[in-house]
């Protein structure tokens, strides 16, 4: 059973800092390009960001590029998400999901971005 469990969240001030984290489970994640989504109260699901299986190679959603780092540790079947300068529009929960799905089927985590 493919599992897959985003942690890291909080509440966090503007300008503020946070590092996400997804263990995944149940497949052979070194193998699989990796996805960060969001989806903020009453919107869908937003693409963040990804990366691909070795790593080697990763994209931004321009809203949070210049201000977000994803990574993986595939010794650890862990991806992250380091998010700087955070803004009250990230607010959302975020997910961590295989390949380029947006369909967030695995436990978020609520990042919340207020003053």
């Amino acid at each position: 059973e493919v599992q897959l469990q985003a942690s890291g969240g909080g509440l966090v001030q503007p300008g503020g800092s946070l590092r996400l984290s997804c263990a995944a489970s149940g497949f052979t994640f070194s193998a699989y390009i990796m996805t960060w989504i969001r989806q903020a109260p009453g919107k869908g699901p937003e693409w963040v960001s990804s990366i691909t299986a070795g790593g080697g190679y990763t994209t931004y959603a321009d809203s949070v590029k210049e201000r977000s780092t994803i990574s993986r540790d595939n010794a650890k079947n862990t991806v992250y998400l380091q998010m700087n300068s955070l803004k009250p529009e990230d607010t959302a929960v975020y997910y961590c999901t295989k390949l380029y799905s947006l369909v967030p089927e695995s436990q978020g985590t609520q990042v919340t971005v207020s003053s």
